[in-house]
């Protein structure tokens, strides 16, 4: 289990967990769970493109991660933002759809990019999941401060000076990098799991933002270890492993969130002045 192919499993899964905990976290927070599986799902049509010209599907696939990212953003300014993100996810899919039927031999290629290929990622994947990962990791530290005050109180950030239209924009150009670092290893259906279930259960166990964050990488982590684990005794896609973990540690935590109400259990917010994650989920 830890020789062989399967280290690279191991080592890269970790990084897309890592990833996908911080920047997944603030995907729940903003409510913008439907931008997570949009831009991953839409954006197979650069891939697709890309391999249809004959380049790099990874430069493809990060092409239209960026620019459907943006189109989010730019349309949501003056529009609602539901809306915008689905006109951009079908407009992507429409796109796609007609690549792939330009392109005989992409079948299988289509099929690793949703679902992944996390038990037979090959070397020369690390060094561009590691410095995706860096910059992922990069941006999210720089933008922390005012991307969680204009996350949970927009208002004061505005008040404070805060551009919340550009961090937005920053943030979607956040999630269209971790997609493109995270597709091509675990698929487009993977990450959208990963991304909402570990940040959601973590939202339910803890009030404080900051211990959130670390309990979402936390739930991340775990979830893709037993999942690999898993699958590698079983036989079973780790895929199945992932979203069953991810909805089994979100209903854990809400049914510690419903415990805990019941109880009378005070959270952390009772005790201290300092924003929670008062969001609806």
């Amino acid at each position: 289990m830890f020789s062989g192919f399967m280290v690279n499993a191991w080592v890269v899964a970790s990084i897309v967990a890592v990833v996908a905990g911080l920047v997944g976290f603030f995907t729940v927070l903003r409510g913008s769970s439907f931008v997570a599986h949009a831009i991953p799902n839409g954006s197979f049509a650069g891939a697709a493109g890309a391999s249809l010209i004959g380049v790099s599907t990874l430069l493809g696939f990060g092409v239209f991660a960026l620019l459907g990212a943006l189109t989010v953003g730019l349309l949501s300014r003056r529009g609602r933002h539901d809306v915008a993100t689905a006109l951009t996810l079908v407009t992507m899919l429409g796109l796609g759809a007609l690549f792939v039927s330009l392109n005989v031999e992409y079948a299988s290629e289509t099929f690793s990019l949703l679902f992944g290929e996390i038990l037979g990622v090959s070397s020369g994947q690390l060094t561009p999941t590691v410095a995706l990962a860096i910059a992922c990791v990069g941006a999210i530290t720089i933008l922390y401060r005012p991307l969680m005050l204009s996350s949970l109180l927009p208002d004061v950030a505005e008040a404070r000076g805060i551009a919340t239209f550009r961090i937005d924009l920053a943030f979607l150009a956040v999630v269209a990098l971790a997609t493109t670092m995270t597709v091509p290893v675990v698929g487009t259906l993977l990450i959208f799991a990963l991304m909402i279930g570990a940040p959601a259960a973590a939202r339910s166990f803890t009030d404080t933002p900051l211990h959130a964050l670390g309990l979402s990488v936390v739930i991340a982590l775990l979830t893709v270890w037993a999942a690999i684990a898993l699958s590698y005794a079983t036989d079973y896609p780790v895929g199945f492993f992932v979203g069953t973990i991810s909805a089994a540690s979100y209903a854990a935590g809400r049914g510690w969130a419903a415990w805990k109400r019941r109880a009378g259990l005070p959270g952390r917010a009772a005790r201290r002045p300092t924003p929670v994650l008062s969001t609806p989920d």
